[in-house]
């Protein structure tokens, strides 16, 4: 009977996966909720304290608090759906908490938690703020006209703090399973034409046989 020879896993090995499968979706769900908090937080602040449609001056005209009542989607842009908006929302934030159960890598943790916590930011306020649910108006505050006309909030900051994490880990191929960066299909393509020109490739130190020493061989005499 043949013997299994598959080699056992490590204790330890074992262990750390075993750790790793649950402090990294910890953490997604942390910086998801900070962000999701300091969003909420500072909306509120606003809401109590700021007259709407009046520039506030912060760092001179750099960056300055505007605030106004958003319909659209994000950096006030379609204002007239949001509806659709909380519709696709609560599909991102959906798809988000479904990939928790493959996540093993930081950097994936990082993107879907800043993803997460500004889709619920915003999600929250078109679900309880006026006029009402589903189609509530985000509040946006932030304003730098000298980087973009757009007005927006802490939740928007985090999408595209996000994205460009999206874009980073995408450029390096790191797997949201965590492991070694992914081969691309070229570099795969390599290996294996490698793989099969060094099969069919005779070896280079192989010397030919003479018909008489090939006979001596036969006949066991050397």
């Amino acid at each position: 009977m043949a013997e299994d020879i598959t080699p056992a896993t490590e204790p330890s090995q074992t262990a750390g996966a075993s750790r790793r499968s649950i402090w990294i979706p910890v953490l997604l769900i942390a910086v998801a909720l900070v962000v999701a908090t300091i969003d909420q937080v500072s909306k509120n602040w606003v809401v109590a304290n700021l007259p709407p449609g009046e520039p506030i001056p912060v760092v001179g005209e750099a960056l300055q608090w505007l605030f106004v009542r958003n319909p659209g989607a994000a950096f006030s842009m379609a204002s007239g759906a949001t509806w659709v908006f909380t519709i696709l929302a609560a599909v991102v934030a959906g798809v988000i908490v479904w990939q928790i159960r493959r996540l093993r890598s930081v950097p994936w943790a990082l993107f879907l938690g800043l993803l997460l916590g500004g889709v619920l930011g915003n999600l929250t306020d078109r679900l309880t703020r006026a006029p009402g649910f589903p189609e509530g108006h985000v509040i946006d505050f932030i304003y730098t006209p000298w980087m973009m006309p757009a007005i927006y909030n802490v939740a928007d900051v985090a999408i595209v703090s996000a994205m460009c994490i999206f874009v980073l880990v995408t450029l390096l191929g790191l797997p949201i399973t965590g492991g070694p960066r992914e081969r691309t299909r070229k570099e795969l393509e390599t290996v294996e034409a490698d793989q099969v020109n060094d099969a069919t490739e005779p070896a280079a130190d192989a010397q030919p046989t003479a018909p008489g020493e090939e006979n001596e061989v036969r006949n066991g005499t050397a």
